[in-house]
């Protein structure tokens, strides 16, 4: 009987850490979402303002950014399993903060945010930890594409039904009610992880501080120009398009007369489409050429959110965010495979780090940008700005990886001609 492993969209569930790997990482993923769904709204309901949905995004996402380069070098450093093990024990405590001051009636907007930022510093050690974590649980090296997709199918799995749940929890309950969900999915993750058998660790030995470490990720990157224009291209989504879910909850209430279900509803779907894209992305070859589908998703989320910042009709919009989520995790997922599979293996770390400290970086600022923008032009004419600058963005980086290859090419010609020659 064929095993679903054997298929080549799943072949990283060959391995059984991976399978733990990816259940803890599935209960994680879903309460962060059903979390952040309930911390926006939460916000919303007692601001009335769309900036403050931005500082909102700014607390959790910029503490990612000033730190995730300290997470990346820790990850390269030391024992990743333990450093997942002491974040998820963190962030057990930051939401059950945040249950227990909603339910005592205590909350208010500067708890949210103090305990977002503490959400952020957690992450900037996690994610990094995670990410390289990948290749020590598949059996194979070429099973981490399989993993990293399925990874990112899961994660869209997760933003789907995240802020479904929370939709519906807050509808017939409240935002509390999430909030305990979530610490109770952390502490299942710490489970899920301590049943992983992995090789012994090997501590590695170095007298570098992190900065000079953290230098040579950044000097490594120069030298290998094709990684550097994919962090770069994914910085400039970062800030000025994919924040475009900062404006969501406003969209739900003003444009649709809704409320949190509505909310729900429409982040619901956008996780649809980035599932889309994951079980895509999964299915490639390992030849394939990454890159080119990485301009293709560009450009499908600038039309998805162009159509989608024009209607006033509920079940169109609908459609259109399915093809935005296609795009926006199909881009992301797309750098992060190119970034994992081509940079060094004593460079992973750093080269993920990099990665997220551009994406954390730019996201909380494009978030502050956009709520800005939203409040003097209004949201629709905002996500109207963000769909054209996809498409313009994705045009210049066409050229710019055309050029890059041809250089690239060339280069290995003349090497190949040196050769002969001597």
């Amino acid at each position: 009987m064929m095993s679903i492993s054997n298929v080549s969209t799943f072949r990283a569930f060959k391995s059984d850490n991976f399978k733990y790997y990816f259940a803890g990482r599935s209960i994680s993923q879903f309460g962060t979402w059903m979390q952040r769904t309930a911390i926006v709204w939460l916000v919303y309901s007692l601001t009335h303002s769309s900036f403050m949905l931005g500082v909102t995004v700014f607390a959790e996402q910029f503490p990612s950014f000033l730190f995730s380069f300290v997470g990346g070098v820790a990850a390269d450093r030391y024992n990743r399993s333990t450093i997942i093990r002491w974040t998820q024990i963190a962030a057990v405590v930051q939401t059950s903060l945040l249950a227990i001051l909603f339910l005592t009636n205590h909350i208010v907007v500067w708890q949210i945010l103090s305990l977002s930022v503490v959400l952020g510093i957690i992450n900037a050690f996690d994610v990094p930890a995670r990410q390289t974590m990948i290749g020590q649980v598949v059996r194979e090296e070429g099973d981490v594409p399989s993993a990293l997709s399925l990874s990112a199918a899961m994660s869209s799995v997760s933003k789907v039904l995240g802020p479904a749940v929370a939709g519906f929890v807050l509808e017939h309950w409240n935002v509390g009610f999430c909030f305990v969900l979530n610490a109770i999915g952390f502490m299942a993750v710490i489970g899920c992880f301590a049943m992983m058998k992995l090789p012994p660790y090997e501590k590695r030995i170095t007298d570098k501080k992190v900065i000079s470490e953290f230098k040579e990720g950044i000097s490594y990157l120069k030298n290998e120009p094709r990684i550097g224009l994919v962090i770069l291209m994914l910085s400039l989504i970062g800030l000025l398009v994919l924040p475009y879910d900062t404006l969501i909850p406003e969209v739900a209430k003003m444009t649709f007369k809704g409320g949190a279900a509505t909310f729900g509803y429409i982040s619901g779907f956008i996780g649809l489409g980035a599932v889309s894209g994951t079980i895509l992305l999964a299915s490639l070859k390992r030849n394939d050429n990454l890159r080119f589908y990485l301009i293709m998703s560009t450009v499908i989320l600038g039309i998805g959110l162009i159509f989608f910042s024009q209607t006033t009709n509920f079940y169109w919009a609908m459609l259109f965010v399915v093809f935005t989520g296609f795009g926006s995790v199909m881009q992301f997922t797309s750098c992060n495979i190119i970034v994992q599979s081509e940079a060094a293996a004593h460079m992973k770390g750093r080269a993920i780090s990099i990665l997220l400290t551009a994406i954390f970086g730019m996201l909380p600022l494009g978030s502050l940008l956009t709520g800005f923008a939203s409040e003097h032009i209004g949201s629709s004419n905002t996500l109207l700005i963000q769909g054209f600058l996809a498409i313009l963005i994705a045009i210049c980086f066409y050229r710019l990886f055309t050029t890059s290859k041809k250089k690239q090419v060339s280069s290995l010609e003349s090497e190949e001609l040196t050769n002969t020659t001597i």
